[in-house]
């Protein structure tokens, strides 16, 4: 974009003039721009077609800028027209996102903490399910596998599990309180001992896995300063860990000792266990990463070790990698970690929702045909077709309205579109109809193809959201 690029707006009667105000409001945009209106009411209900049959002028316009709902092809559009043509936001409170003024760097490539994800149950695996669980975490970003020992529990096939997994191209620790265990890991070329204390560094002395070095008990930071400079002295890689402790059994006072270390050693590698906080804590682990990972972030610790042990952080995983990498852009560019992923945001949106109740009224006004539409606000569901407008927070106080009683291929579309919407409006996410709610990294369901795919909810006439006549 050049500073004496010319953009065209095309808009609605509605929603012209708060167009116009957000544009003016936009801080040194770098264009100049115009605004027609294409002589409908509704914004929403644009199409390719419309402003192939409307738009007469294009005002020596470079580009133009449709509304965000607008449906067909833009890029045929495009060609005829010979200038750049694509969608705007869905919503004009995200025209400073859209041009850049809020917008944070794209680039999530990069990051400085290596996970270490644990399988707590190794010993109970065979090598076949070892290697299925390594892989799962790997494609979910994880950089070491961490074989979790038991205590009294015979670990037969550890070598032969290390062997393994380092073969299909993994790096592997071990994570045992037996003495005997992580000498057995170190002679068959784990990369990595959790844990190595003052009084286990003669262990160091005879493998060449890295020791991961913690107190000699809880809390005894001294202990763990002297194993630090006994390994310095050898010349020894390893990193510390001060243990994060869980909340109410020594939380606050294990973050202290974070930092107390890294102020005391400036350069060294540590890592932070964040399972005592994600797997002991009844509440969405999404936000417990995030805040963890700014922690990790402000510290420059270099590892953490995860585990997903209890349902509720099956994907802790996946949430670190996503959390590491917004951290590490964040930092990089000295902003605070928003705007740079939605992903951790699974059960809440920024901004749930996008029309206001005049303009799903003027929206509704226009419909002329007995297709249903379903937009959700923050007074609840909005549903209506030609026939009539109709809101409530409650799908079962909807239902007798539709007159659908008869059609049950339609009374039950209806039926999970009305699900979808009131989860939406009950925790406030975005609800676009004939789509999955999207719910960040926890879930694997699919993401909204493309900015058309919204818009069926407004434009089409496909006989699955037909009222019965």
């Amino acid at each position: 974009m050049t500073a004496t690029e010319h953009i065209l707006f095309l808009t609605g009667r509605l929603a012209h003039d708060s167009l116009v105000r957000e544009l003016e409001q936009l801080p040194a945009p770098g264009f100049t721009w115009q605004v027609h209106d294409l002589g409908l009411k509704v914004a929403a209900l644009m199409t390719v077609s419309m402003i192939r049959r409307r738009l007469t002028d294009t005002f020596g316009a470079d580009r133009i800028i449709l509304p965000g709902l607008c449906s067909g092809d833009i890029q045929a559009l495009s060609r005829e027209l010979g200038l750049p043509v694509e969608r705007g936001p869905k919503d004009l409170k995200d025209l400073p996102e859209f041009f850049g003024g809020e917008t944070r760097t794209t680039d999530l490539s990069r990051y400085r903490v290596r996970i270490f994800a644990e399988i707590v149950d190794a010993p109970f695996l065979d090598l076949a399910q070892l290697l299925a669980r390594a892989q799962r975490y790997r494609q979910d970003g994880a950089d070491v596998i961490d074989l979790g020992c038991l205590p009294e529990q015979p670990f037969p096939h550890l070598e032969a599990s290390i062997q393994a997994l380092q073969a299909e191209g993994f790096q592997v620790s071990v994570d045992s309180l037996s003495e005997t265990e992580l000498l057995r890991a170190g002679e068959a070329g784990a990369d990595y001992l959790l844990s190595l204390k003052e009084s286990t560094l003669w262990i160091a002395d005879q493998v060449a896995g890295t020791p991961v070095l913690i107190p000699e008990q809880p809390g005894d930071l001294p202990s763990l300063y002297r194993a630090i400079e006994a390994l310095q002295a050898r010349g020894r890689d390893f990193l510390a860990d001060p243990i994060l402790d869980p909340i109410h059994f020594g939380f606050t006072a294990s973050i202290v000792r974070y930092h107390e270390l890294r102020q005391r050693y400036p350069d060294i590698p540590v890592l932070c266990g964040t399972g005592n906080v994600t797997e002991l804590t009844d509440a969405d682990t999404t936000g417990m990463t995030a805040l963890l990972m700014g922690m990790a972030s402000e510290l420059a610790v270099d590892a953490i070790l995860t585990t997903e042990v209890s349902p509720h952080a099956r994907t802790a995983v996946r949430e670190a990698d996503l959390a590491r990498r917004m951290l590490f852009a964040a930092r990089e560019d000295g902003n605070l970690p928003r705007r740079y992923s939605n992903g951790l945001m699974a059960h809440r949106d920024r901004k749930p929702f996008a029309h206001d109740n005049a303009g799903i009224k003027a929206m509704a006004a226009a419909v002329r045909d007995p297709n249903f539409r379903i937009q959700v606000n923050q007074d609840g569901i909005h549903v209506y077709n030609r026939d009539g407008l109709y809101c409530a927070t409650d799908p079962f106080v909807l239902y007798p309205q539709l007159g659908v009683e008869q059609d049950g291929g339609h009374a039950f579309y209806l039926g999970v579109e009305l699900g979808r919407a009131q989860i939406a409006w009950q925790l406030g996410k975005r609800y676009l109809q004939d789509n999955e709610l999207t719910w960040g990294v926890v879930t694997e369901a699919p993401a909204i193809p493309d900015e058309t795919a919204e818009y069926r909810a407004v434009a089409t006439t496909s006989r699955k959201y037909r009222k019965t006549p």
